[in-house]
């Protein structure tokens, strides 16, 4: 809402970390709030740097770093607890570093960050799925008052996170967790219909740009359970990616090649997919990827067989869908749906998760 009748202004500096596919999304976006932020919210976003794989660009004074950041003025080696202390300044401001790598060693910086009262917003799943200890550490660091906000490690920009936030929040008592987690395997599933087999979908999707670079990244099923055992923690329920059962659409004998031989070798997924999509049809189902979680913790992600009347059953493409069963919406499952990949769409998750940190934020003097 437009903060109208106050002159009061809020001030964060920000720090990117990755300026890959989303991170540079993500820059475009804050370049281009800028103006309406400050105008209607009283907010200035103030971009202090950007850190990539090999350097970092230190300049505050350099209005275009968000729009050119190879060529902002100054760079030097990549230091992350350089970066860090050059965002949060010395003159008591408030501060956030945005984590767009897929890195594992920018995860394990986060305890220390916040511990230091650096607030964190991240696309990144390692850190939320990663070992329990670490979760742990990264939750009792924000007693420091620093916030730490994931929303789109799950599902991109569909506001999962804070909608399960919000159930619990309010007293409400989670149950169960079923969902699509990966757009790419949605629309796998939707467009396997026996008409072509699987390998030629999945070499059209790989083309298209909805799978990883390496399709067993998606196929393998470890990134939707990446994303189940997110949820479960926001939920307060200690799972570990180790307790999930994970059903691997790559066969062995290809999940050790090359990607050029693996490319290669995609018919040797056709036959097992096509007695799939056949028992499927025997009884009267659809085939869909699913993640689920029960009452009892019991976590698996695994292609299965859904009755045609299942709400995942009429999903669209690369739709992600989310169903939290509750003591409220028990009968009736509360759900979550749309889009849940692209650049575009996650960066704007990550944008999200900003603002309400910002909106937070006292006035600065």
């Amino acid at each position: 809402m437009p903060r109208t009748g106050t002159t009061g202004r809020r001030t964060l500096a920000v720090g990117v970390i990755g300026p890959g596919r989303v991170g540079g999304a993500l820059l475009e976006q804050l370049r281009s709030a800028q103006p309406r932020l400050a105008r209607d919210h009283a907010l200035e976003l103030k971009l202090c740097g950007v850190v990539a794989s090999k350097r970092m660009w230190l300049d505050c004074d350099d209005a275009e770093l968000n729009g050119r950041h190879a060529g902002a003025q100054i760079w030097r080696p990549n230091d992350l607890d350089a970066f860090a202390a050059h965002v949060r300044g010395n003159d008591d401001r408030h501060a956030l570093l945005i984590d767009c790598s897929a890195s594992e060693a920018v995860a394990a910086h986060y305890p220390h960050w916040l511990a230091a009262g650096l607030h964190v917003v991240t696309p990144n799943k390692l850190a939320g799925s990663g070992p329990l200890e670490r979760w742990q550490a990264i939750r009792a660091a924000c007693a420091s008052g620093a916030r730490f906000r994931y929303e789109a490690t799950v599902c991109a920009g569909l506001p999962v996170v804070q909608t399960l936030r919000d159930l619990l929040d309010t007293g409400d008592e989670l149950l169960g967790i079923e969902g699509m987690f990966s757009g790419t395997l949605a629309w796998l599933c939707n467009r396997h219909d026996g008409s072509q087999p699987f390998s030629a979908l999945l070499r059209e999707a790989h083309a298209l740009g909805y799978t990883e670079p390496d399709p067993r990244a998606d196929l393998s099923g470890l990134d939707v359970a990446r994303k189940l055992v997110i949820l479960a923690r926001e939920a307060g329920w200690p799972l570990s990616l180790e307790q999930v059962d994970v059903e691997s659409l790559v066969p062995p004998a290809l999940a050790a090649l090359s990607l050029d031989e693996f490319m290669q070798r995609l018919d040797a997924l056709d036959a097992p997919l096509a007695a799939k999509l056949a028992a499927a049809r025997v009884e009267g189902g659809v085939l869909r990827h699913v993640a689920s979680l029960d009452r009892r913790g019991r976590a698996s992600v695994k292609l299965a067989v859904l009755p045609a009347t299942h709400a995942f059953a009429h999903s669209r493409l690369t739709d992600n869908v989310v169903q939290f069963t509750t003591r409220r919406y028990c009968d009736n499952p509360l759900q979550v749906q749309g889009p849940g990949a692209g650049p575009e769409v996650t960066a704007a998750g990550v944008f999200a998760d900003l603002l309400r940190i910002a909106e937070s934020l006292g006035v600065q003097a």
